[in-house]
Order: structure tokens, then sequence, then C-alpha cells
């Protein structure tokens, strides 16, 4: 198996784990059940930034805590990181 399919299978991988955490958290928020560490949460949205972000609008949950904006330029980071990574794979 080629390596960039490797890496785009955990990329994806770690995004539907921090989308499931994202929703995980919002199931027990409605139950007023214990709920995931803040610091958790931000965690996997600084690995998996895709997920976080699909989380939080797919689920509207943490989208009124400032601190979780951060997603959102985790987001942008691995987007860039991504195009980077596309560039430096195909065209050099």
């Amino acid at each position: 198996m080629n390596g960039a399919v490797i890496a785009i299978a955990v990329y994806s991988a770690i995004n539907l784990i921090s989308l499931c955490a994202y929703a995980w958290d919002k199931h027990k928020a409605v139950e007023g059940k214990w709920r995931t560490r803040e610091s958790t949460l931000l965690f996997w949205g600084f690995l998996g930034a895709i997920g976080a972000v699909l989380g939080m609008k797919c689920f509207h949950h943490k989208t009124q805590k400032p601190i979780f904006k951060l997603n959102y330029l985790f987001l942008f980071l691995h987007l860039v990181g991504i195009v980077v990574l596309t560039y430096w794979y195909f065209f050099l």
C-alpha cells in the first residue's frame, strides 16, 4: 500500500474520532451526565480539526465558548498543510 493512502486513512480515522468525541459529549450534555473535559475536546480538535468543526456544526455543540474558536484556526492550519503536502507530493 502506498504511504499516501495510509496517511489519508490515518488522518480520516483521527477526524472520525474527533467527530465522535464531540457527538458523545453532546449526547452526555443532553442527558445531563458526566461530560468530556474541554481540554480533551480541544486535543481532538487539534489532531482532527475537520471532525471537530463538523461536530461543532452538526451537533451545535461548543459553538458559544470562545476557546473552541481555536478549532477554526486548527482547521485553517490543517487545510494549509494539506495543500502544501499535496503540492509537494504531486509537483516536486
